[in-house]
Parts: structure tokens; C-alpha cells; sequence
């Protein structure tokens, strides 16, 4: 056999393995339920070959033990368990967290051993009442927005605790070991403070990096959520706010590459332009872009709102390998199939265990609104990492009503360089988030006694009970 032969069987090896271990992971909302028309979506929607894990958002705790969020959720827990029927290889897990949950509840349950093995023996029991098949931990984030520097290292002993309980559960009862998984930051301004990164990485069985929220209607100029690569004349923090830099941050803090899942983001940040004159990127706007018909929140809109803009240029951004759209003086920054197909290929050169979509309601699951199908954008993602619908699911790694007031993952970025208030606030404050006592929409950071002042994205007011920023 020639050596040309020789090397295109072992590519063509490598692929196949490659392909038979990548994960494809979607979070299903429960609050996706209760959006009008075409665009509610519930678990009859869900197509049990698309995804090879499902991840249901969100769970909720009370007296440091695991509980439902939504008075649906036992009903939705059962049909979505009930795909597995359908596939056997489908994998469905439970999260608990998200930006709204806040920091309080989790810093509580971990401030002693007694407390966390209450949680931990409930997450166990819950899971299996329910039939799920692992855990999934949204914490945002520890040692940030009112959790303690301590909280770093708490994290870590509840991570270990729940593999470790895991696994004893397993050998004890006989039945397969519950995965472990966690949503992390991709700014390193949240995770230094918060992650010790090789640790947590040899308990989880895989990691979902949050990389989207890069750039949203919190900061007054135009941004994408979820660049590739920085641009040329990004210097500094704001260089580092793209896919790249995130995924290198990662991988060095020790992370292994085939446990990091990348983000992709099925819906995009919006902006209202301050000026027809200046529609491009980086181009001054007012606030946040209108809502969308469907998911109604100012400065976002699903994809397949994105895709019926009426009018709309659409343009692409060469340095950052995504599109942003303009329609008068709205501008939307989103992901396509070009933009997920990249994505892809980036994943696999950099040897990434696959690809992790927030969220399955929000790309066209019906196929009702963009003329490409059902889930234009989940079925790109599917194609280009080889898995089959026949295939088994990976191997997990072994050592219009109104919407409620619902937690979301969506997690606005710390612009990459906050200015001093030049005020006193801080001084006698510890680090952390306030409330600015003048204006319900801002509030001030605290690091080291410096002030920060910082604003919510329109629309919204500081919650000083979870840190957070919340719809009044």
C-alpha cells in the first residue's frame, strides 16, 4: 500500500472516531412553552434522533434540596423522557441555575458539608424519580455577583461530590453512573474567580462554554453575540471577547479539548441605531433593538425571527466569520448555516468533544418561518459533526400570554473595560454588586474598594436579591 493510501485511511480513521464521540447538546426551556402561535414550543416538538443530549432548563432549590420551577415540569419531564422510547441513545439531563437563579442558593447549600450532601443525596433521588440521565450545573458564578471568594473552591467539592456520589450510586444499585456536566463562563472575568479549572474538569463529564453574550444592548455600540475571532483593531479586554480566545482560555487552564462543548446561539443580540448614517459594526446605538413578535425582549430575537426580517440587508462580517442584519434602524448580529459550519470546522481542528445549542426552541423547529426545513440550524450542526441519527449517542468520558418573570441562561458579558464611578461608594464596601439608590437600572461593582458604575440593559432593573439583572 502506498504512503498517500496509508495516510488518507487514517484521516479518514480518525474522522469516523471523531464523529462517533461528538456530542451534540440542547437545552430545551421550560418557559419556551408559553410563546404564541407557531413559535410555543413543547416536548411533542422535540425530535428525538436530532440532539445527542438534552438538557431540560431549569430545576429549582429549596431548603437546599432540588425541586421543580414551572407547574408543567413533572408532565414535561415525562414526555421528554419518554423520546428515549423512540431513541435509546438519547440522553436527557436536568440543569439547575441560570443568570436570574442568582448566586444566593448555591453559596448557601455549599457553606457546610451537611448542607451539600443534603443537596446532593436530592439531586440523586430527583433524577431518578424522573428518569433523567444526569445533572447538568449552571452556576452563575461562583466567586462573582454576591458569591464569596470562597465559593471557587466550594464549587470544586460540589462537583466532586456529585461525581463522587455518582459513581457510588452506580456500583451500589447496578444502574448507569448519572453524567455530570456544567455551563461555564467564556470571559475570564468570571471564570479566574470562580473555577479551578483542571479540577472540575476530571469530574464532569463534559463542559458547556457559554460562548455567546460576547456583545449585547448593555454596551452602546453595535456587537456580535458570538464572534469567532477578534478583530484587528480589537485590543485589550475587548480582544478577547470572541470564541477563540475563550476556547484557548480553557484549554490552558487544563480543561481537556474533548470534554469542551462550544456554544452556539440559535438567536441573536439586537440594537436600535443612534444614526442611519453609521449601520455597521461597531456603529453607535441608542439602546436595546425592538422585541421580536415572538419572544418579546427587547435587544434579542430568536432566529427565526431573524430570518423573516422584512427588507433587511444582511451582511457578513469576514474578520469574525458571522452575519449581522440591518432593517432601518434596527441592527441584529446572529448566527446561519454559513456561520454554524465554520463553527464546526473550528471545533474540530481544535480536537473539542462537539457542539452545545442554546436553545432548541429558538431555531426554526418547525420549519414554518425560513424555508429551510426543520431546524435549519441544529441539522447544520448535526451534518457537519457526522453523527447519524442511526448512530449511538457518544460514550460519556469515565474516570401570547405573558411571559413570567423565568430564569434565563443568557448571561450578559462584563464589558471588557468598566471605568471608574469616581465616587466613594466602594470604600467601605466588599467586593461585590449593589444597587445604586438613585437609578433602579444601574448598579455598582465593587473591586478592591474601587467603584465601578454599571447599567442594566433596557428594559430592566437591579435585583439586589439575586444580584441580577431582572424585568420589574
Amino acid at each position: 500500500m502506498g504512503r498517500e493510501a496509508i495516510w488518507t485511511g487514517l484521516i479518514l480513521l480518525l474522522l469516523l472516531q471523531y464523529s462517533s464521540a461528538a456530542k451534540l447538546v440542547c437545552y430545551f426551556t421550560n418557559w419556551s412553552q408559553y410563546r404564541s402561535g407557531q413559535a410555543a414550543f413543547l416536548p411533542k416538538d422535540v425530535d428525538p434522533f436530532l440532539c445527542t443530549h438534552l438538557i431540560y432548563a431549569f430545576a429549582d432549590m429549596k431548603d437546599h434540596q432540588l425541586t421543580t420551577f414551572d407547574p408543567n415540569d413533572v408532565q414535561f419531564y415525562k414526555d421528554l423522557n419518554g423520546l428515549k422510547s423512540r431513541n435509546p441513545n438519547l440522553k436527557i439531563l436536568l440543569a439547575i441555575g441560570g443568570w436570574n437563579f442568582g448566586t444566593k442558593k448555591f453559596t448557601d447549600m455549599v457553606a457546610s458539608p451537611e448542607t451539600l450532601q443534603i443537596f446532593i443525596q436530592s439531586v440523586i433521588r430527583f433524577l431518578h424519580q424522573y428518569g433523567f440521565d444526569g445533572f447538568d450545573l449552571d452556576w452563575e458564578y461562583p466567586g462573582s455577583r454576591g458569591s464569596p471568594a470562597v465559593d471557587k473552591e466550594r464549587f470544586t467539592a460540589l462537583v466532586e461530590g456529585l461525581h463522587n456520589a455518582f459513581l457510588q450510586e452506580s456500583k451500589k444499585s447496578g444502574k448507569n453512573r448519572l453524567l455530570l456536566s456544567a455551563a461555564v463562563p467564556a470571559t475570564r472575568y468570571y471564570a479566574d474567580p470562580g473555577y479551578e479549572i483542571q479540577k472540575i474538569s476530571q469530574s464532569l463529564d463534559f463542559i458547556n462554554l457559554m460562548t455567546y453574550d460576547f456583545h449585547g444592548t448593555w454596551e452602546r455600540i453595535t456587537g456580535h453575540n458570538s464572534p469567532l475571532y477578534k478583530r484587528q483593531a480589537e485590543k485589550g479586554g475587548a480582544a478577547e471577547a470572541n470564541i477563540d480566545f475563550a476556547v484557548n482560555y480553557w484549554l490552558e487552564k487544563g480543561a481537556p479539548s474533548n470534554k469542551v462543548i462550544l456554544g452556539m446561539p440559535t438567536y441573536g443580540h439586537s440594537f436600535t441605531l443612534s444614526s442611519l448614517s453609521d449601520t455597521g459594526l461597531g456603529a453607535s446605538a441608542s439602546g436595546a433593538g425592538t422585541p421580536g413578535p415572538f419572544t418579546k425582549e427587547g435587544g434579542l430575537l430568536a432566529f427565526y425571527e431573524v430570518c423573516t426580517l422584512k427588507d433587511a440587508t444582511f451582511h457578513m462580517i469576514e474578520e469574525q466569520k458571522v452575519p449581522y442584519a440591518v432593517q432601518g434602524n434596527q441592527w441584529v448580529g446572529f448566527d446561519n448555516v454559513e456561520s454554524f459550519k465554520t463553527k464546526v470546522a473550528y471545533l474540530k481542528q481544535k480536537g473539542l468533544g462537539g457542539a452545545m445549542v442554546w436553545t432548541i426552541d429558538m431555531d426554526d423547529f418547525k420549519g414554518t418561518f425560513c424555508n429551510q426545513g426543520p431546524y435549519p440550524l441544529i441539522q447544520t450542526l448535526k451534518k457537519e459533526l457526522g453523527i447519524s441519527s442511526a448512530s449511538e449517542s457518544p460514550t460519556p468520558y469515565q474516570p401570547s400570554k405573558p411571559t413570567p418573570n423565568w430564569p434565563s441562561k443568557r448571561t450578559p458579558t462584563q464589558p471588557s473595560k468598566p471605568s471608574p464611578g469616581g465616587n466613594a461608594f466602594c470604600q467601605d464596601k466588599e467586593n461585590g454588586l449593589y444597587p445604586n439608590p438613585e437609578n433602579n437600572g444601574a448598579f455598582y461593582h465593587c473591586v478592591g474598594k474601587q467603584t465601578f458604575r454599571l447599567s442594566c440593559p433596557a428594559g430592566l432593573v437591579f435585583d439586589d436579591s439575586c444580584k441580577c439583572c431582572n424585568r420589574p
